[in-house]
């Protein structure tokens, strides 16, 4: 009985996971110390990031996979204020 408890808990923590990615990414975000400016929200930003098509440095169509044309928010390490998005190679490119 116990392991289909936790399957049923599994399956209830993906489900929770998928229909609410927006908060499980602003988390991670803010977790590597990215900062919104002021003026700024994270929904707006969540929002920006994943309706941005396109990447800001290059113009590569964006994926939502982790290839080189994955889709990254880009930040300044120093400062940690969010700057635009980017594929994965131009967001490792700028370091």
């Amino acid at each position: 009985m116990p392991h289909k408890d936790k399957q049923e808990a599994s399956e209830c923590r993906a489900r929770w996971n998928k229909k609410n990615k927006n908060i499980l990414t602003i988390s991670r975000w803010k977790d590597w110390g990215m900062k919104l400016k002021e003026g700024e929200d994270w929904d707006s930003i969540y929002l920006y990031y994943v309706t941005c098509e396109e990447c800001e440095n290059c113009g590569i169509e964006l994926t939502d996979g982790c290839s080189s044309d994955g889709r990254t928010l880009d930040h300044d390490h120093s400062t940690g204020f969010i700057r635009n998005v980017l594929c994965r190679s131009c967001n490792l490119k700028r370091g």
